[in-house]
């Protein structure tokens, strides 16, 4: 159901990457999920820079959805069907701020707006979105997320 959703919605999902560090893309736990922070990625291609300077607004935006795209392929991977997620409980966005950047929320509101569309009501989710100085290869954007399992 949710493949057919994304389908619709024309996101294909990637295959996951393989983590380069010492990591696993998701933990489950009971019936929780946490999936390690995603970066922007689009084949081999990462959006990258700050936010605010080298990256537009529009441009980070496209970065979270991105984020969230590689989170669910990573949740695939692992649950085998993201028919299994009950719901997104919490979203923690990084935002690759330049100086003065504050929109951090306007970035990240388009990874929760994705969210909504794949998954309704479910999709709905607490949140942060945090400015920082630097992240991993220089992506503008990273996201991590927690969801519920259904039992």
């Amino acid at each position: 159901m949710i493949e057919q959703r994304l389908a619709e919605l024309g996101i294909a999902l990637p295959v996951a990457p393989v983590p380069a560090f010492q990591y696993v893309p998701v933990t489950v736990h009971e019936r929780l999920a946490f999936v390690s922070g995603q970066l922007p990625r689009r084949g081999e291609e990462i959006v990258t820079g700050k936010v605010g300077a080298d990256v537009d607004l529009d441009r980070a935006q496209e970065a979270a959805r991105l984020c969230v795209i590689q989170g669910l392929a990573c949740l695939r991977q692992n649950l085998g069907s993201l028919d299994r997620i009950e719901r997104i409980l919490k979203l923690t966005g990084f935002v690759a701020s330049a100086p003065g950047f504050n929109q951090q929320p306007k970035v990240i509101d388009a990874a929760s707006e994705l969210l909504g569309k794949v998954f309704g009501e479910n999709g709905r989710h607490a949140r942060s979105a945090v400015g920082v100085a630097e992240l991993p290869r220089n992506a503008s954007v990273e996201i991590e997320m927690i969801v519920s399992l259904r039992p």
